[in-house]
């Protein structure tokens, strides 16, 4: 490749050059040459280029945009935001509003492989673009997870090496879970193993709690014994041993949320209660949906502004803790937990002549998609808060949305994944 001028970034990492070929660690306007030897040489950088605050930065598949300064990140996750409605016909969408905070040290949750290297037991992440048996990359830092979570990791491969139970745990993990609360103060481990260790996993977790002493709780999930050829996400695990407590509190807002292990919850810190805030803060009434509920972040914070929130969510356990949460808030014999999928819930809904003032849906990454779109079209609820983590299918969603006669009012790119590439985006829909 000679050297080429590139034109724009793309959703996924890589910039775009003149010829249209996606170029990795690039920024916009920098002049590159890839070389076969060499690899990537920057010609003329942008001005907005900066030393990267990891050392695995480029090698690891983690983070994607260390080369960036800040606030040139920002810059670009909006203009790819505006490419990707402009590409799903959504031409004129409002002005984004950008919503920002610490960039570093801000997850409050991480996943590392775990392998032997040279005979040693390490940790990491997947290296960038590699695939196979020599996909794990050994790190020696995270900047972007919370410091208890390396400490965590890093301490437990230290005292594998004089507590054997540790060690036996560890050398049966393919890979580990770990997720703390806001302010560090309590830990959550999962061991991710395909043949499970005949040490005693409440040995290993007495010994892990001595050299931690905020860990709270530990679990084993048991995947399959040979890897799915999709990919570790498409592997469902079985549940192993369990020990302490099955979840942390996290607390947002004064409210305190029960996560159980290995449920999903925001990943940023810093950015949690401002997401809450984009999402609810104003709007009060009769009746609220909250779909896609998770542990109820949205439905706790509406419960206090409206008369009845009905949350819907499929998954379990975070469906009966929900109930539980709901039934704690404020007027909580009011509300309603229903262990539902969305679909099914708008299906029943239909038909009823009750209607909510606002829905609020904060799907996973595949989106809504039309059949829920469809069903939303025919509710018509006066106010719809759209939260996504892929603006992709966020896109494909709001031109079916807008088709049915609502209009985007308000934009919020929510920068939940500072380094990366992946954002947060909130959209919020009038009739």
């Amino acid at each position: 490749m000679s050297a080429t001028r590139i034109t724009k970034m793309l959703y996924g990492g890589a910039g775009a050059s003149d010829e249209g070929v996606a170029v990795p660690f690039v920024l916009p306007g920098e002049l590159v040459e890839m070389d076969a030897a060499e690899g990537l040489r920057i010609l003329e950088p942008s001005s907005d280029r900066v030393v990267p605050g990891c050392i695995h930065f480029g090698a690891c598949g983690g983070c994607h945009c260390q080369h960036a300064s800040y606030p040139e990140q920002l810059r670009i996750k909006q203009a790819i935001l505006r490419e990707i409605f402009s590409s799903a016909g959504l031409a004129e969408p409002p002005e984004i509003e950008v919503h920002s905070a610490r960039e570093w040290h801000y997850r409050n949750r991480i996943r590392l492989r775990v392998g032997e290297v040279d005979g040693e037991l390490r940790v990491g992440y997947n290296r960038h673009n590699a695939t196979g048996g020599d996909a794990m990359l050994p790190i020696a830092m995270c900047p972007i997870a919370a410091p208890i979570l390396w400490q965590a990791a890093s301490t437990l491969l230290e005292f594998a090496a004089v507590e054997p139970p540790i060690r036996a745990w560890l050398a049966a993990a393919v890979e580990l879970e770990l997720f703390t609360n806001a302010d560090e103060t309590a830990l959550q481990l999962v061991l991710f193993t395909r043949n499970p260790s005949p040490a005693s996993f409440a040995a290993f977790c007495g010994a892990a709690q001595r050299a931690i002493p905020q860990l709270t709780g530990a679990g084993v999930a048991i995947l399959p014994k040979k890897p799915s050829p999709q990919g570790r996400r498409a592997e469902h695990a079985k549940p192993g041993p369990q020990w302490g407590a099955p979840g942390l509190v996290y607390r947002v807002d004064e409210v305190n949320h029960w996560v159980g292990r290995g449920g999903f919850f925001q990943v940023n810190r810093y950015l949690i209660s401002t997401l809450v805030g984009v999402a609810t803060a104003g709007r009060s009434g009769t009746l609220a949906w909250d779909l896609y509920a998770g542990v109820g972040l949205f439905s706790r914070a509406l419960a206090g502004q409206f008369d009845r929130v009905v949350a819907v969510e499929a998954a379990e356990p975070a469906a009966t803790n929900l109930k539980a949460a709901l039934a704690s808030a404020a007027n909580g014999r009011n509300h309603r937990a229903i262990a539902a999928t969305t679909v099914e819930f708008l299906k029943a809904a239909v038909v009823q002549r009750e209607r909510p003032e606002l829905i609020v849906m904060d799907p996973p990454r595949a989106g809504v998609g039309p059949e829920v779109c469809a069903l939303l079209g025919r509710i018509r609820a006066p106010e719809v808060v759209y939260v996504s983590c892929d603006p992709v299918t966020l896109a494909r969603d709001l031109k079916l949305l807008t088709g049915s006669g609502y209009k985007i009012t308000h934009l919020h790119l929510v920068d939940m994944f500072p380094q990366t590439f992946h954002m947060e985006t909130v959209a919020v829909l009038h009739l």
